[in-house]
């Protein structure tokens, strides 16, 4: 390459940083002080319990199609729960409030109430007899300190191992 056409090159390039640096340091030295507030919302709680009214009333319209037999199993129903956890979620956003707050964990718990008070565990676990707990706590136990004092062992006898 040309040594006067890598000189035009290597100027150009330092013409164009130059532009570049002052650009970014013209708006770094402007003023940044905002001339409006930002805008906070207030939480609402009336305004949030309407909301969760209308996210309840499509829930209850949805799960209406689910036969009462079916709605302790949550693979019928998991898309209609999810569109209302959603719909719950953006709404309290949307008006200013946080999620979950009391007010909707109260209107949540009202609705698992009313569609899911008789879904309870078909099996209920029990805990094993203490013989058989203690068994199973001490055997890993004992393996694990069998194991260090194998690798021990081994590492003080490489010598006449190798």
């Amino acid at each position: 390459m040309d040594t006067n056409l890598l000189t035009l090159f290597k100027l150009s390039l330092i013409f164009v940083n130059m532009l570049m640096t002052r650009s970014l340091s013209d708006a770094d030295g402007g003023d940044l002080s905002f001339t409006q507030q930002p805008r906070l919302l207030q939480c609402n709680q009336t305004v949030l319990l309407l909301e969760m009214e209308r996210c309840g009333e499509r829930f209850r319209s949805d799960m209406s199609h689910i036969h009462p037999d079916d709605r302790c199993n949550l693979t019928h129903f998991i898309r209609e729960y999810h569109v209302f956890s959603s719909c719950t979620e953006t709404n309290a956003e949307r008006i200013g409030c946080f999620w979950p707050n009391p007010a909707v964990e109260r209107f949540i718990i009202s609705i698992h109430k009313h569609f899911f008070s008789n879904c309870s565990l078909e099996q209920v676990f029990i805990d094993p007899p203490d013989d058989t707990l203690t068994l199973l706590i001490f055997i890993p136990v004992f393996l694990t300190l069998a194991m260090v004092v194998l690798v021990v062992w081994c590492s003080k006898r490489s010598d006449l191992l190798a």
